[in-house]
């Protein structure tokens, strides 16, 4: 790999632009919020009384481990590495569908789903503008350096 095919490192980084540093905040919060709301889940699975202790203990473990995903993607974004793009973007379009379902509840579950909704869609904004784009060395389609 040539000294112009290698993605940027921190020495060589400019300053992160605010638009990345909020996009790696929402990111880190949506890991910590998926986290928190596995370890909910497993507690009361295992120290309640669930209906089925089994489907509640697997829900919450995966929830967890869903969790490594947007928090590996936010400590990414800080250090400006080009990777940690897709897993937020990825994290961000599977957030739309359960945001969705939420505001679709006729319950308390309704201001979850707008705040869900509200994060991810900011999220993408973020992601997609070109100062972060540039900040973390993603080039465009055609847009391969000049050879010399």
């Amino acid at each position: 790999m040539t000294k112009e095919q290698s993605p940027t490192t921190p020495e060589t980084a400019g300053p992160r632009p605010r638009r990345l540093t909020y996009a790696a905040v929402l990111t880190a919060l949506e890991g910590v919020g998926l986290a928190v709301g596995g370890l909910w889940v497993l507690v009361m699975g295992l120290a309640g009384d669930p209906d089925d202790r089994q489907q509640a203990v697997t829900l919450g473990v995966t929830l967890v481990a869903l969790a490594l995903l947007p928090l590996l993607a936010a400590r990414g974004l800080f250090a400006q590495r080009s990777w940690s793009r897709g897993p937020s973007v990825i994290t961000q379009i599977l957030a739309l569908p359960v945001a969705y379902s939420l505001l679709q509840a006729d319950s308390i579950a309704i201001p979850a789903g707008i705040a869900i909704a509200a994060a991810a869609i900011a999220t993408l904004v973020f992601l997609v503008n070109s100062e972060t784009t540039q900040a973390l060395g993603i080039r465009g389609p055609g847009s391969a350096p000049d050879q010399k």
